[in-house]
């Protein structure tokens, strides 16, 4: 079922797909955030918001925004699909977009004012682009805070564009493939269709919320493990645009000494990756 207010009819300049499975407590937070975005543009902005396999009000708290988006142009859809699975909510959101710009937003982020114009001025371009904001990596427990105080000094997360809760592309790099395939780590598999230098940095920032506690902090570590390794089996190729870049003995030596108990967090939540089956299923990033 779609549901939606549809007052603009000028084509829009950036689709921003939602997928959302029983995410009623974070659904109102992310949409006014977004709906506050600065928006210099003419062309207005669709939402598209996938609520997938839900058993909670997730699609109506999402309807109770609608209004705000209506009143300054911009529009907001609900699809509502029994099924869960995050890819095909994905597909689902691809289908309904109209937009040029495709933005994949997650649920639990809240952007900040000025990233979607800057994502949409970074992909303005005919060239295959994708882009994503500065991640403010946040936690609310003492471990889990230790734990995402040495994760942001990693150097993946310091000076690459993971693209974490949010990524986007233009019109030529979503041409790159096609459905979303039923894999784990969707974030990853775009950022791999995409080579380094055609990825893009915009400064304005995006809060994204991280597990709470030791073993969930544990599970999702396995679930990304799994993620890449899937990629690396099923994708060989695009492992060639990998550039996560290796830490230097030094730089974690320095993490170390400057935070040495959120460092024994971080370490040993790797340890226990290493050592602990991984679970079947899915896991929540927080």
């Amino acid at each position: 079922m779609i549901e939606g207010l549809h007052e603009n009819p000028g084509t829009p300049a950036v689709s921003v797909i939602l997928p959302a499975s029983n995410e009623a407590a974070l659904i109102g937070a992310c949409l006014r955030a977004l709906g506050a975005s600065r928006w210099p543009h003419r062309d207005p902005v669709e939402v598209i918001v996938i609520a997938n396999g839900c058993r909670d009000d997730t699609a109506d708290r999402a309807r109770a925004e609608a209004h705000g988006f209506a009143a300054r142009g911009w529009s907001l859809q609900v699809i509502e699909r029994a099924r869960g699975g995050k890819t095909g909510a994905l597909n689902a959101g691809d289908a309904a977009a109209r937009g040029a710009v495709r933005v994949y937003l997650d649920a639990d982020v809240t952007v900040s004012p000025d990233l979607l114009a800057q994502i949409h001025t970074a992909l303005d371009t005919e060239a295959p682009r994708y882009a994503s904001g500065r991640v403010g990596i946040s936690a609310r427990g003492w471990l889990s805070r230790g734990y995402a105080r040495i994760w942001r000094q990693v150097p993946f997360m310091a000076q690459c564009v993971p693209g974490c809760g949010v990524f986007a592309v233009n019109a030529a790099g979503r041409a790159r493939w096609g459905a979303f395939p039923d894999i784990i780590s969707d974030d990853t598999f775009v950022r791999l269709t995409f080579a380094p230098a055609e990825r893009l940095a915009v400064p304005a920032p995006y809060d994204w919320p991280i597990a709470e506690g030791f073993g969930n902090l544990v599970r999702v570590r396995q679930r990304q493990d799994a993620g890449v390794a899937e990629i690396g089996a099923r994708y060989p190729e695009l492992l060639r645009n990998e550039d996560k870049p290796r830490p230097a003995p030094r730089h974690t030596l320095s993490m170390a000494l400057r935070d040495p108990l959120g460092f024994a967090v971080y370490a040993g939540v790797a340890l226990a990756v290493r050592l602990r089956p991984a679970p079947d299923g899915w896991s929540r990033g927080r």
